[in-house]
């Protein structure tokens, strides 16, 4: 009987293996690393001592010393570490340390999402048991009982919530938080690289009205951030806190061998350059592994592939099926099966997970042997946050990451320095976004008054408290300002959009029982919600019902289909100044405000994988008016090229440069636009532009303003390293107008090469 093959062993059988061979394109190898270790601090509580050696801790590693350290000089820190290298540790040692000493202190942590509260919770919990100390630690969210909210408020030493019921359920509510505030002494914000954009410009603001209302009631915290791998946490942080900030950035914790596979499905359309579908090659790539008995996890994109790969993968034996060694983890599943299914992930009962992003963050499910990726997730620090998720402490770990046909995909594969050579993307926020920040003075009003000298955070802000004055929100007194509008603000403000009017998504699945899902700018929801679109919501496919443009409203029904909606946006786009400029010989870039005018037109159905076009439809909605800030290139025209030449390269370079925008700017691809102009209405001169999707601008495009000659450079290689011949969805895009243009785009992109 043929025993199990080890990581190893089947990475040298692979070697020899003819198709393996021509699938792999690139091997890397990251060395196996050593624990680095500290002593337990002199003063670090005996309770909390003998918890740790309870866990089988008897060191530190040096990361979780220097917090405790730097924690205790009262200084704020950013630590940045791999996923399972003990971070909680950074902020639950000083924590804990200072309520022992003081029972009355206080301490406050943030998660990005409810599920990750939830999962820290437990652990939490399991360390003060361990300790045996009477230290109460509460999570504070939607799903909180109104029994044990006032417990909470009045109680908890440790609160755990999230940034969106921080804002609308905790600060407007500070009277009856008074034990919080007057004693809080430790503020925690765990996964600061997912507060970037608009959700992070908000959370900015909503850090900066907590820090005011802290102010009020005589406590003055420290700030305790902890992050994947980003290349500017340190930044990050002292713009979402307003505080200077020490960081730690050496990692102590061990870690093996690690084994990077870069996997390109077979062509299987040369002309068009269609690769067979990555969800089939990962659905065997999961299956030897399964075989070899070799613990793994597979990320997908969507609730559909998720699903796919599970009953693919279940198919493997009748047995198996019923011992549920193979499960599914994604939005939508209740929270009990999700912890059902990270306690078999951390005792080994389940071999094979197929998730979602959902366990992209810090969750606690243990350390498998495996990870397959399919398909790039977006940026650098999710990629390696995936891959963290593979390599037990001393052992060897594989990482498979499988290409699509997308251009993002191919490049990444073709390029692998990219993601293994190079620092991750620097996560940027824009907290004066004027209306962001105009969004949060109206909720710090109503949380407190401003006097006639006050500044928020680093804002001055007089002039703005008499513009909402003048609109009879606000109303002066001989010293202050105070709120006079019978609105209740924060509830009117989503934290994950700079748009003030929102379209409402409601779910109506079950007729009995329809719920809210969620909210979009209304911007982005003429292209996202129009009727027949496909929005996706946690992984969950839903197709819009009807959108009711007036009362801001989309219904919405969960669907199980094969395809994605794209819709196309006629824009009229008008400069309307110019801020920066930089001119080259044949080309001026520049940085400045427009003015969007939009109108969704028609949009088309293109089946995954395959980006095959296999329907349309129109789009009826009245224009969109957007006043936000963009990059744009304008240059002298080819003579001898004709308008209908010169348009299908500009098309074609126009959706190489959107595909590859986020890969220089840590962006979700529906955070920017972009519009190619044969004619410019401002310098009659061809032109693309780069704008943020959010009015008023997020500071997407003035980073784009740095970065051209570089974008266009590495557009420019990955066109012309494509292995097509006429151009295909890897390269220029799944336009008909731009399929047999290849040459013309490289020809164009030649002529944009800007030195």
């Amino acid at each position: 009987m043929r025993t199990n093959l080890s990581i190893a062993e089947l990475l040298k059988e692979w070697k020899s293996d003819a198709v393996m061979k021509e699938r792999i394109v690139h091997w890397h190898t990251v060395p196996e690393k050593p624990a680095s270790l500290a002593d337990f601090p002199a003063d670090l509580h005996e309770s909390i001592v003998s918890a740790l050696k309870k866990r089988g801790i008897t060191k530190l590693y040096s990361h979780q010393r220097d917090a405790y350290e730097l924690a205790r000089a009262n200084q704020s820190f950013t630590a940045i570490t791999p996923t399972a290298s003990g971070k909680s540790y950074c902020y639950h040692l000083p924590v804990l340390q200072s309520i022992i000493e003081n029972p009355a202190s206080r301490a406050l942590y943030l998660f990005p999402t409810k599920a990750l509260a939830q999962d820290q919770k437990s652990d939490l919990h399991e360390l003060i048991e361990q300790m045996d100390q009477s230290i109460l630690s509460y999570t504070f969210d939607g799903d909180t009982a109104p029994a044990i909210r006032t417990k909470v408020r009045k109680a908890g030493h440790i609160v755990l919530t999230n940034p969106d019921m921080l804002h609308s359920g905790i600060l407007p509510h500070h009277t009856k938080w008074v034990s919080l505030f007057e004693n809080l002494k430790y503020i925690v914000i765990d996964e600061l690289h997912t507060y970037k954009g608009v959700f992070g410009s908000h959370v900015a603001h909503v850090i900066r009205r907590l820090k005011r209302i802290c102010a009020y009631y005589g406590s003055n915290p420290i700030f305790i951030c902890t992050s994947a791998t980003i290349s500017n946490p340190k930044e990050l942080a002292e713009s979402l806190t307003n505080e200077t900030h020490q960081l730690i950035s050496k990692n102590g914790a061990p870690a093996g061998i690690k084994n990077f596979i870069f996997y390109n499905p077979p062509i299987v359309h040369p002309t068009f350059g269609i690769r067979r579908s990555a969800i089939l090659e990962v659905r065997d790539l999961a299956k030897r592994l399964y075989k070899e008995n070799i613990q793994t996890i597979v990320f997908a994109k969507s609730r559909v592939r998720v699903e796919m790969l599970v009953t693919y993968l279940k198919e493997l034996s009748k047995k198996k099926i019923q011992d549920e060694s193979i499960r599914g983890y994604r939005g939508g599943y209740l929270p009990s099966e999700r912890r059902e299914i990270e306690k078999g992930l951390r005792n080994g009962t389940i071999q094979t997970v197929v998730s979602t992003n959902a366990l992209e963050l810090g969750v606690d499910i243990g350390q498998l042997q495996a990870c397959i990726m399919t398909g790039y997730p977006g940026n650098i620090a999710s990629a390696w946050q995936q891959a963290g998720r593979a390599g037990r402490r001393q052992d060897e770990a594989l990482i498979i990451y499988v290409a699509q046909s997308t251009a993002l995909d191919q490049y990444i594969v073709n390029n692998p320095g990219y993601l293994l050579g190079q620092s991750p993307e620097e996560a940027r926020i824009h907290p004066e976004n004027l209306i962001i920040l105009m969004d949060h003075l109206k909720c710090a009003s109503f949380e407190l008054p401003f006097s006639m000298t006050d500044q928020y955070g680093e804002f001055e802000i007089q002039e703005l408290l008499a513009y909402l004055e003048d609109e009879g929100i606000l109303v002066r007194t001989s010293d202050k300002w105070h709120w006079m509008s019978d609105r209740f603000p924060a509830h009117e403000i989503s934290l994950r959009s700079a748009s003030q009017e929102n379209v409402v998504i409601i779910d109506q699945t079950v007729p009995a029982a329809t719920k809210v899902l969620g909210e979009m700018d209304r911007y982005s929801s003429m292209t996202l919600l129009h009727e027949e679109a496909i929005y996706l919501h946690q992984g969950i496919q839903f197709q819009v019902e009807k959108l009711d443009w007036e009362e801001k409203k989309a219904f919405v029904r969960e669907v199980d289909v094969d395809y994605f909606t794209d819709a196309n946006l006629a824009v009229e786009l008008k400069v309307m100044s110019e801020d920066k400029v930089i001119e080259f010989e044949q080309a001026s870039i520049y940085y400045g405000d427009v003015s969007i005018l939009a109108m969704a037109t028609i949009f088309k159905k293109i089946r995954f994988d395959s980006h095959d076009n296999i329907g349309s439809g129109p789009i009826q909605l009245p224009p969109e008016e957007l006043h936000t800030s963009s990059s744009w290139i304008s240059f002298n025209r080819p003579k001898t090229w004709t308008d209908s030449m010169l348009s299908d390269a500009m098309t074609g370079t126009a959706t190489s440069i959107g595909l590859f925008v986020p890969l220089f700017v840590q962006c979700d691809r529906r955070d920017i636009h972009v519009v190619a102009q044969v004619k410019s209405t401002h310098s009659e001169l061809p032109t693309f532009y780069v704008y943020d999707s959010y009015p008023g601008g997020i500071g997407i495009s003035e980073r784009v303003y740095e970065v051209w000659p570089t974008l266009l450079e590495h557009v420019y290689q990955h066109v012309n390293n494509c292995p097509c011949d006429q151009g295909c969805p890897a390269c220029i895009g799944a336009q008909e107008a731009s399929i047999g243009m290849k040459d013309d785009v490289l020809n164009l992109l030649a002529y944009l090469q800007l030195q």
